[in-house]
């Protein structure tokens, strides 16, 4: 029984917006992607940090999800900047169901427990960068609320966070991310979203107490983070 960690997967079965047009290490990635995801068992847990599928809705994204699907054991889900498919959560299980997918879940204001452990997370936001408005601090102090949710949920479990934005890279921290991760205790903290480039931007490692790691997909050659063996 393992966790594993990944993000940034874009699959794009269902939406002719295939990632090998970046060239580099996304050429011939889905093929990585089936390659690096072998390694996962039926007992295994698998977080999936969000841009997981490039499709508009769910029924578009239905390929996709059947990939998914076909990772063995559970899969936890996160949304990301990039998941237009995502809705509901009810109406998500209603689409897993119609379509025969199992162990397929979201993590959204809850937690799911791991061998003692409580998987926590949300998208985060990038609210410093993006925002033109109300709008999007509205969506950023929503994000605190999700995250505030999840780890409230998790109790006294010790907690792993998942995220799809950095909390912190260099040349910027989102205090308000970093405060919760403190007064819950958190200790280990995953996200995604950078890409290539990027990834001398990622601050990985032991930073104020909290051990950080980038997960995207090309950052780890399209094979998942054995968060815990």
């Amino acid at each position: 029984m393992a966790l594993y960690a990944i993000g940034d997967l874009h699959l794009c079965l269902g939406a002719p917006k295939p990632m090998d047009v970046f060239g580099g290490a996304w050429s011939g990635y889905m093929d990585k992607l089936r390659q690096g995801m072998s390694v996962i068992g039926p007992d295994d847990t698998t977080v999936l940090l969000g841009d997981l599928s490039w499709a508009l809705g769910l029924e578009e994204a239905k390929d996709d999800f059947a990939w998914i699907d076909a990772i063995p054991g559970r899969k936890i889900i996160l949304k990301g900047n990039h998941d237009y498919w995502w809705s509901t959560a009810a109406k998500f299980y209603r689409f897993c169901n119609d379509n025969g997918f199992s162990n397929q879940f979201i993590l959204n204001n809850n937690h799911y427990e791991y061998d003692g452990f409580a998987i926590c997370g949300t998208r985060g936001w990038f609210f410093e960068e993006e925002r033109s408005g109300t709008h999007d601090e509205k969506v950023f102090k929503r994000e605190l609320l999700r995250l505030e949710a999840s780890l409230q949920s998790a109790g006294e479990s010790p907690k792993i966070v998942f995220l799809h934005y950095p909390p912190r890279y260099k040349g910027y921290e989102c205090e308000e991310i970093l405060e919760l991760l403190k007064k819950y205790d958190v200790r280990r903290c995953f996200y995604g979203h950078l890409h290539g480039a990027s990834h001398g931007l990622a601050m990985e490692g032991l930073w104020d107490g909290v051990e950080y790691r980038l997960v995207s997909a090309d950052k780890l050659n399209f094979q998942p983070f054995p968060v815990i063996l």
